[in-house]
């Protein structure tokens, strides 16, 4: 429950540090007096979006930091799960800056938002006048039957079987668009991959081709050069092969009376070989050179094709075109195989929804079972709230196909009066009648969650005397059992009800307005509520009805 909250430098408050007590407390004040404030503080604790707006004027930064007792409400497990720092007390604290940067933390430890709303809504339940227009949401009454119900669990394996589903379906359908979308596209991709394929391309044979077109082009000229040198290597006399010979002879005749001839001999020797074997090289790729047109006219229709291939498919090699053949034919097997993978994913998106549908039957069957509790326990709860005549029930309709929360539809039908239709409540209930069967959903809920803190934001308006009181003794009732209930309210008949009594006001000085809260004493209370008894003015008489009041209250 919540312990203490300090407020610094927030729209109002210049600094504000207030200590709650557990069981039932109200909180009262003038209108505007800053309760929406206070609220509005908590609820950035709570996860909801801050506004730079609502920093104090000239100050560069607001704090808010409320301390929550959590030992009895078995929270450790949460706290594991997401890294958290268990301690029995937790501390939630916000930090905005006029710079429009800011930061959460829990236990003093950074934390996103999204994990600080996540445990906000386990900690504190802040009931304004603007959720009774939940009543009509099917959202909302789908989840007081989930919590009645205890469904928390069976949900969840809900959620997940649905995901699955959703995913498979999603998977179907994209491989049903691509394959109607590629069989449109088939003839076209078979007429590309048989023209590739019967190109019978061979990676790195373009430069082949375009070396052998240049030989052919210029077969005489190497053809000439070739016999040339052939025969400057090794022409009979003239030869260079033949005057090497002649030193070779001359250096090894030398050998006996010169030393060194010798070697030089042996280094010749190995010219010679490498010359002749040269020389040979020369006139036997000579004689193979010829020019053939036939030749020629086969590698320049084979390269005109794949320059043609190329200039279609917007490449420059072979390679190039060969990996564009191997992705035509990769489509064409998907193709092939498509049917038999799309009968596959139909079968299993169809075994997918009948365990989705089973675990909606259990959600179902819970439901009907706290659709029951709901509409006994309501009626009983708004007979002492002054309905006497009330019917309430809960229709559960079946949707086509299931949705987010199962196959359930949910409304809940009203009636105050004898021989009425029942209707939906949104269509027939007034504001005080909304605002006492929210009340008593709020009290079965209280019943059925261990939420540590609730607090009801004027949730008695259009209501007064004795259903004020009835109102009263519903919320002091919610507060036993270790729960904190804070109501915030205008009529006395609830405000004297509270074990502890708070009062928020403001205060005026030359330059500023500053918004504060406090705990009353006994003294302060009784004319806090002759005030609301009487209003401004205060008289000995509702003095005397506030002293009653309480006297009987307590």
């Amino acid at each position: 429950m919540l312990t203490t909250l300090y407020i610094q430098n927030y729209a109002l408050i210049e600094q504000l540090d207030i200590s709650f007590k557990g069981g039932f407390s109200v909180i009262t004040g003038e209108t505007g007096a800053g309760k929406s404030i206070l609220l509005g503080a908590i609820g950035l604790l709570l996860g909801q979006r801050a506004d730079v707006k609502a920093i104090r004027r000239g100050a560069s930064k607001c704090i808010i930091e409320a301390h929550f007792a959590v030992k009895a409400y078995g929270m450790k497990p949460f706290f594991e799960e997401n890294g958290l720092e268990y301690d029995e007390e937790c501390i939630l604290r916000r930090e905005l800056y006029a710079s429009g940067k800011s930061r959460a933390f829990i236990n003093d430890s950074p934390a996103p938002l999204s994990l600080m709303k996540e445990l906000g809504e386990q900690l504190v339940d802040i009931h304004s006048q603007h959720q009774n227009l939940l009543l009509d949401k099917e959202g909302f009454q789908l989840n007081v039957l989930d919590l009645i119900g205890h469904n928390d669990k069976a949900l969840e394996e809900y959620t997940t079987r649905y995901n699955g589903w959703r995913k498979l379906r999603t998977e179907l359908d994209e491989l049903q668009a691509t394959l109607d979308r590629e069989r449109g596209e088939e003839d076209y991709l078979r007429f590309q991959w048989e023209q590739l394929s019967e190109a019978q391309l061979t990676d790195g044979e373009q430069e082949e081709l375009e070396q052998e077109v240049e030989m052919l082009s210029h077969a005489e000229e190497i053809k000439a050069g070739l016999y040339k040198s052939a025969q400057l290597l090794n022409g009979d006399e003239e030869g260079v092969i033949a005057q090497l010979k002649e030193v070779i002879h001359v250096l090894n005749g030398l050998s006996g009376v010169f030393a060194p001839a010798e070697e030089l001999a042996t280094r010749m020797e190995s010219s010679y070989i490498e010359l002749k074997d040269i020389a040979q090289e020369a006139s036997l790729q000579e004689e193979q050179i010829e020019y053939n047109p036939q030749r020629m006219d086969e590698v320049n229709e084979r390269l005109n094709l794949i320059y043609t291939l190329q200039k279609k498919h917007h490449v420059e090699s072979v390679a190039q075109l060969i990996e564009l053949m191997q992705g035509f034919e990769q489509k064409l097997s998907m193709l092939t195989q498509g049917d038999d993978r799309l009968e596959h994913l139909t079968a299993e998106v169809e075994k997918s929804r009948q365990q989705v549908m089973e675990q909606a039957e259990v959600l179902s069957q819970v439901r009907r079972k706290a659709a029951n509790q709901v509409e006994q326990e309501i009626v009983t709860r708004l007979a002492l709230l002054g309905m006497p005549n009330v019917r309430f029930a809960v229709e559960i309709g079946r949707r086509k196909e299931p949705g987010t929360h199962g196959m359930d539809t949910v409304n809940f039908l009203f009636s105050a009066n004898k021989n009425a239709h029942m209707q939906s409540i949104s269509n027939v209930a007034s504001g005080g009648e909304t605002a006492r069967v929210m009340l008593s959903l709020k009290a079965m809920i209280a019943g059925a969650v261990k939420l540590p803190t609730i607090i009801f934001d004027e949730i008695d308006t259009g209501v007064s005397g004795e259903i004020a009181d009835r109102m009263a003794d519903i919320m002091q009732e919610m507060g036993h059992n270790e729960r904190q209930v804070i109501s915030i309210t205008h009529l006395p008949q609830i405000a004297a009800r509270g074990n502890v009594h708070y009062k928020v006001y403001k205060e005026d000085s030359d330059t500023e307005t500053n918004s504060h809260i406090r705990c009353l004493t006994a003294a302060e209370r009784v004319e806090e509520i002759a005030h609301m008894l009487s209003g401004a003015t205060l008289t000995e008489a509702a003095l005397a009805n506030a002293r009653a009041l309480l006297r009987r209250e307590g």
